[in-house]
Parts: C-alpha cells; structure tokens; sequence
C-alpha cells in the first residue's frame, strides 16, 4: 500500500513538473537571499545553542508550511511544491509530513517538506510561500529539521497554539478558534439572556396595564 501510495505521489509530480516547467524560474542561493526575508521564530523544542539553531537553518533541506486549510491534502502539497522545484529535478520533493492534531490526528494546519537538496528548498520558500492553496495564502520558512513528534499540535485542545486564541471564524481552520468559541458562546449566552429579561419586562408591563 505505501509502495503504491508512493508511486502516485512521484506520478502526480511529474505530471505536474512536466505541465508548469514553462513557468519555473530557478533561484539562486544569491536571489534567495534578495527575494525571502527568513523568520525571526525560534522552535522552543530545539535543543541546542543560538549558534547551533542558526547553523541547523542555514544547512537545512526541510521547511515548514503554515496557514495550510484544514482539509488542504498531502497530494496538493505535492503538486505545489513540485513546481517550485522545477521540471529537471521531479522528485526534488523528499517527503512531506502533515502536522496533526494531538489528540483526533487529524490534519491542523501545517507541514513539514523535506527536499532532496538545500537549493531545492530555497527554491520553494521564494516561489511557494505567499501563494494562495484552497483559497488561503500559505506560509513557508525554512526550518531547522523535523524530528518525530513534531508533527503534532502544541496547543491546549492538541491542535496549533495559534488556533487556541483566535476569536474570529475561519471555516477552513475549523470555525472559531478554542477560546474564540468559548467567547462566541458565552455572548450568545448573554445576548439570550438580555432578550430573555426584555421580554419578560414586557410582558410583565403588559400584564399592569391590564389591571389598571
């Protein structure tokens, strides 16, 4: 199953490569360095000094993709970044590895891409990230190098922390965010409990006009 699984992802990428080659410009380490401003975010979880944090940036093949769509698919991801990429190199594209929500392991907004070379994943920080996948624009920045378990949340409710505190609904990262539906529900609480006093009050006055 993986095997064949593996062979549609590599048929997809070529697919892709061969049909948008046209279209791909190829990125220098010189014109990375002028097109893409890399992220001042530090992992907590690495373990190490600055000088190795940095060190593991500056010679990492992986990168991390945010803003993805909660039901943005592996394949999608495939087909993206295969045509930063380029047609010569179609499997530039190592492995992908979706970031889950610790507790449904289900798909939260996030990935990992490892590519086969550094060039390759330069490349796909300056054409990729910005562009818009399933109506949203995506994020993507250099990372220093995945490691098992960080695929999954860090959030309280085991999805991302960013989704624990955002108040406003975005239907393609699952509604409100935690606390926001919290908030969202406590005002719709207050807002019925208003509208339940104004009517009573109402219906209260309606009842001493009666007897006057």
């Amino acid at each position: 199953m993986a095997t064949a699984m593996a062979g549609l992802k590599h048929g997809v990428v070529s697919q892709v490569c061969e049909r948008d080659a046209s279209s791909i410009v190829p990125v220098t380490s010189l014109t990375y360095a002028k097109l893409v401003k890399r992220s001042n975010y530090r992992d907590r979880q690495f373990r190490g000094t600055g000088m190795e944090y940095e060190h593991a940036l500056n010679t990492s093949t992986t990168v991390y993709v945010g803003n993805l769509s909660f039901f943005t698919t592996e394949e999608q991801i495939w087909e993206l970044f295969c045509q930063a990429s380029g047609a010569s190199k179609p499997h530039a594209v190592k492995k992908i590895t979706m970031g889950l929500n610790r507790e449904t392991k289900t798909p939260c907004g996030f990935c990992f891409v490892e590519f086969h070379t550094r060039r390759a994943a330069e490349q796909a920080v300056a054409w990729v990230s910005g562009r818009i996948l399933d109506d949203r624009p995506i994020r993507v920045d250099i990372d220093w190098g995945f490691q098992e378990g960080r695929q999954y949340g860090r959030g309280k409710s085991g999805g991302q922390v960013r989704d624990e505190y955002r108040l406003d609904y975005d239907e393609g990262r699952g509604g409100y965010g935690a606390l926001g539906e919290t908030e969202a529900l406590a005002a719709k609480e207050e807002q019925e409990e208003m509208e339940g006093g104004q009517a009573k009050r109402q219906r209260t006055a309606g009842g001493d006009n009666d007897n006057e």
